[in-house]
């Protein structure tokens, strides 16, 4: 049996049996597609991916379907990431283009994947643990108050109003603006944090208790909740047009939305290349019947998050790894920009 052709004859059943949801048999495929082969030759070819594993036959006298080793095998060699369309592109960019901060990008986020696959749309909020520094500012205000403006790499901005013991002068604020800046700029939070408590000796006793309540407020900015635990989810209607195969799956799936420890773990750790556990590669035994599609996103090339989808793994892998990409790659970019 020739590698080439068996691995064509899978790639039909997997794309038949994704677009129709029924067992496919020798005779369907020789009608969708040109094999060029006679029907016994398929027949033989399917005889010996389901010895090899590949497939599978659900009931007497069906046809065959994918198994999760055949899955893997299509989505490793054979399934070519369908391009999207203009449309599906410029929804894309108008959709997570018009967000305010960062919270509204992860819910258009989750919103615009949960549409573009039908599938439940997961996205991790950015990690202050891997965020850097871009800016940080002072504004004086009316008596002895400071304005202070946090501005992350994510794109996340805190905003603290700071009482003083006494009015700070224009060039104590200078200063402290010029330092903080030079000690954290480009710094991971938890980096920079430990370098603003370096800064208060290098003030004069006077000028101490201010720098130092300034400081300590930038510390709690740095160390804030940990945003990479938080994640948003969407399209869980979408559990219903799955087809009735994946009836008996849909409650392991709610249970696990409900758990964001387990949907953390299902998303894994942020990495530059795009993910795809089928069945038990989830780690879940409750899951077997689903996939999940994951990437990092970020901005300026570095992995703040992910996100990704979960559906059956009788899935369109080819335009669901699209759609993902797609959507990490505008996230990146917005991130990037603001």
């Amino acid at each position: 049996m020739s590698d080439d052709r068996r691995l064509d004859v899978l790639r039909a059943i997997v794309e038949d049996y994704v677009a129709t949801q029924e067992p496919v048999g020798s005779r369907s495929l020789l009608e969708r597609h040109q094999l060029g082969v006679s029907p016994a030759t398929v027949r033989n070819d399917m005889a010996g991916l389901e010895d090899e594993g590949y497939i599978t036959q659900p009931h007497t006298s069906a046809g065959r379907i994918p198994t999760d080793k055949g899955y893997r095998m299509f989505v490793d060699k054979l399934a070519t990431v369908k391009a999207l369309s203009p449309a599906e592109r410029r929804a894309i960019e108008t959709f997570l283009t018009g967000a305010v901060d960062v919270d509204d990008v992860v819910q258009r986020s989750v919103r615009v994947l949960a549409q573009l696959t039908n599938q439940v749309a997961i996205v991790q909020y950015p990690s202050l643990t891997r965020s850097t520094v871009r800016h940080i500012e002072f504004v004086a205000l009316e008596g002895a108050r400071v304005l202070l403006v946090v501005i992350t790499s994510s794109g996340r901005v805190e905003q603290r109003i700071i009482e003083l013991v006494e009015t700070p002068g224009e060039q104590l604020i200078s200063d402290l603006r010029s330092r903080i800046t030079q000690a954290t700029a480009g710094q991971r939070l938890p980096e920079a944090s430990l370098r603003l408590a370096e800064l208060i000796e290098s003030f004069s006793p006077h000028d101490r208790p201010v720098v130092t309540a300034i400081v300590t407020t930038l510390s709690l900015i740095f160390s804030n909740e940990r945003s990479d635990e938080r994640i948003a989810v969407g399209g869980t209607a979408n559990l219903v047009r799955f087809g009735s195969d994946f009836d008996s799956a849909i409650k392991p799936v709610l249970e696990a939305i409900e758990e964001q420890v387990v949907l953390l773990k299902l998303l894994g750790e942020a990495t530059s290349g795009l993910t795809v556990r089928i069945g038990s590669e989830t780690g879940h035994e409750s899951l077997s019947s689903t996939a999940v599609v994951s990437i990092a996103y970020g901005a300026d090339d570095q992995a703040l998050a992910t996100l990704g989808t979960m559906g059956p793994t009788r899935m369109d892998y080819p335009a669901t790894m699209a759609a993902v990409g797609a959507v990490s790659r505008y996230v990146g970019r917005l991130l990037a920009d603001n």
